[in-house]
Formats: C-alpha cells, structure tokens, sequence
C-alpha cells in the first residue's frame, strides 16, 4: 500500500485487520452507492441522470459517514502510542481516499463497464 510504504509502517500481523477494517469499509461505500446507481439506471435513466440522483441520494451519507470516521480515527495522529498513531494516519487516509473512489471511480467504472445497457438520454 502506498501510504504503507511511505510511512514505514509496514503490513504485518499487528497491521493486516486494520487495513482489513478500512477496505472492508471502503467496500461498503461501494455496494452503497452502487446499489443506488444501479436501481434508478434499472428505472430506465441515463447514466448521468442515475449518477446525479445517486449524490443526491446516497452520496451525502457516504461523505458524512467517511468524514465522521477519518475525523474519528485521525485524532489518533497525535496519541503518543507509535502504532496507535500510524494506524490513525493509514484509516484517516484509507476512508477518505475509499471515499473519493466510491463517488467519483466506481460510477465512472460502472458507466465504462455497462456501456450500451441504458442508452436512453435523458436531458
């Protein structure tokens, strides 16, 4: 993991279930906002009408529950506990960045990956 590498963390056994944790989160964002997405895009929407009410209907309780938790763990940044503090960074970046990935990524993939399953266009 990139943020691993840079911070000398390193994935051992002590590490391994956070980052576990913060995947596993990072995957419910996506089932989330993908099973929003695909259901109005099932109504017969476009693929930009589907991804604009998907923000508007799931996309704000991603973001606040990301915000809440990266806010959460990233208060353990200063705890004088050297792991407790690296595991503070790693979570505060992999729920932000599980976040951005979620909204921004897998709509994008999905659009890419269904391409020619809905072409209606809804203005």
């Amino acid at each position: 993991m990139f943020t691993v590498a840079i911070l000398g963390i390193g994935l051992k056994v002590n590490t391994l279930p956070i980052v576990a944790l913060g995947v596993g989160v990072g995957v419910d964002y996506g089932i989330y906002i993908y099973a929003s997405f695909n259901s109005i895009l099932n109504r017969g929407e476009s693929f930009r009408n589907a991804y604009e009410k998907t923000l508007d209907i799931t996309g704000n309780g991603v973001l606040v529950t990301a915000l809440s938790l990266a806010i959460g763990v990233a208060t353990w940044i200063w705890s004088p506990l050297q792991f407790q503090a690296d595991m503070g960074v790693l979570l505060t970046f992999l729920f932000l960045v599980n976040m951005l990935g979620a909204v921004f990524v897998l709509p994008a993939l999905a659009a890419w990956l269904l391409r020619g399953k809905n072409t209606a266009e809804n203005p």
